[in-house]
């Protein structure tokens, strides 16, 4: 049976009704987002005016999105464009779910370990949503999705899918958002945390993106397993792993084992999606020996980005990933 009729049948059995034409020409999209930003910054004294991130001496928001833009456009070939539309500073802590708030001195007192972190941890997504009006944003086609930027214990997801058919994005979709007509997501940075930190959850968004996109697909057809297959699991079969797995991993984060493997990693590179058998050994010097930044951006270069469609789903998983409503369901 072959790979385009096995996907066929699949869609049909799972009685999904919208099956896109395959194209070996259709053109890879560029994809833009445009941002609302919004970054949690307390005021932590009256008198000098110094904020947390100030006083903890973390990063400036706008050099971690600088270079994590910089990084996507990068690492995609320009298939990602991120626009910020607005950027919205807090002088708060933002609420938990049933409504507690830290104020400098108890959220200082957590921070240094005096006393535990407050439970539920959660933030009020909701409450943050109806304050911006973001429902009605993202369905009038002002923004695409939010970034916000908190701190430890702010309580935010790296990632949370909201809108109409929203599905697991690192985190379960937000509930009562179909008001806003589309998809969207909500990335949660943290000041304290790098750019590699940052590469770390847009590169879950994009696994679990992806694994939806192909969660009908059975077989050789689905290329998202294929792409993951790091030694561990799949011994002499290794492609480009996943974001915690390099393809010779032994444990999450072992970016930097010494082991070298068979992986067919460059196909992917160079050849996607007409593999040429291209196997060759690599070891942690080609995702930078340990580095997270390195890694996260050696392995989203892998990412397809180019021309075409095979059963039902782009060449250019570019799309998908910066698009979720793009993924059918």
């Amino acid at each position: 049976m072959s790979n385009i009729f096995s996907a066929f049948l699949n869609r049909i059995l799972s009685g999904s009704s919208s099956y896109p034409k395959d194209s070996e020409t259709e053109p890879a999209q560029i994809t833009l987002s445009r941002v609302l930003v919004i970054v949690y910054d307390p005021l932590m004294d009256r008198i000098t005016g110094q904020t947390l991130s100030q006083q903890q001496k973390w990063f400036r928001p706008a050099d971690l999105m600088t270079g994590f833009m910089a990084d996507l456009t990068q690492v995609s070939a320009g298939m990602v464009r991120y626009q910020i539309v607005q950027r919205i500073d807090v002088d708060d802590f933002p609420a938990k779910t049933d409504g507690f708030r830290y104020d400098p001195k108890s959220y200082l007192d957590v921070l240094s370990h005096k006393t535990s972190p407050h439970a539920p941890a959660e933030v009020n997504y909701n409450a943050i949503l109806a304050k911006y009006n973001i429902l009605q944003r993202v369905a009038g086609n002002e923004i695409d999705e939010v970034w916000i930027f908190g701190f430890p214990h702010a309580g935010f997801y790296e990632s949370i899918m909201g809108g109409p058919g929203a599905f697991w994005c690192n985190a379960p979709p937000l509930a009562n958002t179909s008001a806003s007509k589309r998809r969207f997501v909500v990335m949660g940075f943290s000041n304290e945390r790098h750019v590699g930190e940052m590469l770390e959850g847009y590169g879950h968004r994009a696994e679990s993106i992806m694994e939806r996109v192909f969660s009908k697909t059975r077989g050789d057809a689905n290329l998202w397993e294929r792409f993951t297959r790091y030694e561990k699991i799949a011994p002499g079969r290794a492609a480009c792993g996943d974001i915690h797995y390099a393809p010779n991993s032994q444990q999450e984060y072992d970016w930097n084992n010494p082991a070298r493997v068979n992986s067919e990693c460059y196909d992917w590179q160079l050849n996607f999606p007409n593999f040429k058998g291209d196997v060759r050994v690599v070891g942690p010097t080609e995702w930078g020996g340990g580095d997270i930044r390195a890694h996260h951006k050696w392995w989203f270069n892998h990412f397809p980005g180019v021309a075409g469609r095979r059963n039902g789903v782009h060449n250019n998983w570019w799309q998908y990933v910066v698009n979720p409503q793009l993924v059918i369901l």
